[in-house]
């Protein structure tokens, strides 16, 4: 399950600090993103990630269209959620932070 999964963390990530602040956070560094997508929902742009090695969508907003992260190694902060998709539920990770690395 994703929620398991935590890659070695540097002493110095600020994404670690948060995780360590808030105990529902997970931080991950270096994760391969294989599917960036976008689409437009009232005024924000939701992007969903799907991550090397893992199942779970991973989720956030922003206001305007984000370049795109396919291929690239992300550095992440997120917490699980669920949600309701045609009458499934669903795991998601909702990120609080994301950052190339």
């Amino acid at each position: 399950m994703a929620g398991n999964f935590k890659a070695p963390l540097n002493n110095s990530s600020a994404g670690k600090k948060l995780a360590y602040k808030h105990q529902s956070l997970t931080h991950t560094e270096g994760i391969k993103v294989i599917s960036h997508v976008q689409r437009e929902q009232d005024d924000w742009y939701i992007n969903t990630l799907m991550l090397e090695n893992i199942n779970v969508p991973f989720k956030y907003k922003r206001k305007q269209l984000y370049k795109s992260l396919n291929g690239q190694r992300v550095n992440i902060t997120y917490y699980p959620s669920k949600e309701e998709v045609a009458g499934f539920e669903i795991e998601v990770m909702n990120i609080v932070r994301i950052k190339v690395s």
